[in-house]
């Protein structure tokens, strides 16, 4: 196998990291959570995302078929010893099911290693809610020094902090400019995604250059939609947009552009206040918003900064908070006369065949509408 990260599983980059780095690692089922805190206790975060597929083991059918892929896939995939090459395991509290994996884990996985749990408060972003993170983030600091047998430095907090602060500033920056950058949507959704599990180091190494890279015009061609949702997979939906004449002009994925921080340094130089502020300036989301107008403003927002003509919701099955929100976009999007198509996956492999003809049939609506380009 390849050294490069690229053509590394998850499992085998977290041995390396051990091996290489005597770093520990954590398997976290997403999606927020303080990656800025185990990057200061040089831990190494893996995110599992199910992972896509048939579930990997038997452990899927412990949990009702109504519930979501992601959660059934990851406790069938954890059950099965998949990731045993983690140190323990990180849960924040994204959804009831996924709160509720954290118990069914240790009940019916088979997991015997330090786990996590991260909380965090619903609604607009009060002075209560802000008291409630640092609460919680300290809370986690102190079980990661227990953990660790080391206590958090924190001019190594600082460190952490201005190192994803960066590749905020590049994530954005590629999404925001994104019809600029001579990348295809596969090769630049390889790229933001890797860092769910690179060392943050590495990955930033990876972004720069393709700042670097952007044109000083934009070079991207097809019609610019937008999209919504949780999780890019199957990651053939890229490609089938692409096949179909389109590309994606703005991202609102909850693994993808939701979760950019768009935080300026704190002036105090307090790190836990920046943390704070850090976990509170990324987009709205309905796994932890409860207010539906901030996020329809916001979508509204991004929609016509990025000259999108359509929207494309992309929601997984049986994903309640993301399901719940779709009359409210349709409703919103219908008022700015922009066409709206929902796609509900599953975490498959491959799209099938009756999404790409929909996607092909809803790019070409948007190509004869006569909305301008």
């Amino acid at each position: 196998m390849t050294n490069s990260p690229g053509f590394m599983s998850r499992g085998t980059y977290a041995l390396r990291q051990k091996e290489e780095h005597d770093r520990r690692s954590l398997a976290v089922i997403p999606i927020y959570y303080p990656k800025e805190l185990l990057t200061a206790f040089d831990i190494l975060a893996v995110e599992l995302w199910g992972p896509p597929g048939p579930p990997r083991g038997d452990g899927a059918g412990r949990i009702q078929t109504y519930v979501c892929s992601v959660v059934r896939n990851a406790l069938a995939f954890l059950e099965s010893g998949h990731a045993d090459a983690m140190d323990g395991l990180l849960f924040p509290h994204t959804c009831d099911s996924i709160q509720g994996l954290a118990t069914l884990v240790m009940d019916f996985g088979g997991w015997s290693k330090k786990s996590f749990v991260f909380q965090h408060p619903r609604g607009s972003d009060r002075a209560s809610a802000k008291m409630c993170v640092e609460q919680e983030l300290r809370s986690l600091a102190g079980e990661l020094e227990a953990w660790t047998g080391k206590p958090l430095d924190l001019k190594r907090m600082q460190w952490a902090l201005d190192l994803h602060r960066e590749i905020d500033v590049c994530r954005a920056t590629l999404l925001d400019q994104r019809a600029r950058s001579p990348l295809s949507d596969v090769e630049l959704y390889a790229l933001l995604r890797r860092g769910e599990w690179l060392w943050p180091e590495e990955h930033l190494e990876e972004l720069r250059p393709a700042v670097q890279a952007l044109a000083s015009a934009p070079v991207q061609k097809g019609i610019p939609i937008m999209v919504t949702g949780y999780v890019p997979e199957p990651q053939g939906i890229l490609a089938a947009l692409a096949n179909a004449g389109a590309y994606v002009a703005a991202d609102d994925y909850a693994a993808v552009g939701r979760r950019v921080s768009r935080a300026a340094k704190h002036p105090a130089g307090d790190p836990w206040a920046e943390l704070v502020a850090r976990y509170g300036s990324v987009a709205p989301c309905p796994t932890r918003n409860v207010e539906n107008g901030p996020r329809m403003q916001y979508l509204q927002s991004l929609c016509k900064s990025s000259g999108a003509r359509g929207l494309l919701v992309h929601v997984q099955k049986f994903c309640e908070p993301e399901l719940f929100d779709i009359p409210d976009i349709r409703k919103t999007f219908a008022a700015l006369g922009v066409p709206v198509l929902v796609v509900e996956g599953d975490l498959e492999l491959a799209l099938s065949g009756q999404t790409e003809t929909r996607l092909e049939a809803f790019i070409e609506m948007l190509r004869t509408s006569g909305r301008p380009s």
